[in-house]
C-alpha cells in the first residue's frame, strides 16, 4: 500500500468537500482506513506545493505521479484509494 500525497487549501470548499468523502469512504470499508494520507496546505507550505505540477486542489499524487487534480467525487476519491491499495 502506498501513501497519498494531498494538496488542499482551507478555504476551498471542494476540499472540504474531499475530507468528507474520505471520512466516508474509511468508515465504508475499514481496508481503507489503513491507507496513509499526507495532507499538504498549499498556503502554509507555498515552497513544498510549488516543487509539485498542479494548478488546482484538490491535487492527489501516489508514488509521486499525480493521479487527480480539481474537484472531486466520492467516487474519484475511492479510485485514487483503490490505486494506493493496489501499488
Amino acid at each position: 500500500m502506498k501513501k497519498i500525497l494531498m494538496f488542499y487549501q482551507k478555504w476551498c470548499p471542494y476540499c472540504r468537500k474531499a475530507f468528507d468523502w474520505i471520512d466516508e469512504l474509511k468508515k465504508e470499508n475499514p481496508a481503507y482506513a489503513a491507507i496513509q494520507i499526507e495532507t499538504v496546505d498549499e498556503n502554509a507550505d507555498k515552497k513544498r506545493a510549488d516543487s509539485f505540477d498542479y494548478y488546482y486542489v484538490p491535487t492527489f499524487y501516489i508514488d509521486g505521479k499525480k493521479v487527480h487534480e480539481g474537484a472531486a467525487s466520492k467516487q474519484i476519491i475511492e479510485e485514487v484509494f483503490k490505486q494506493a491499495m493496489d501499488r
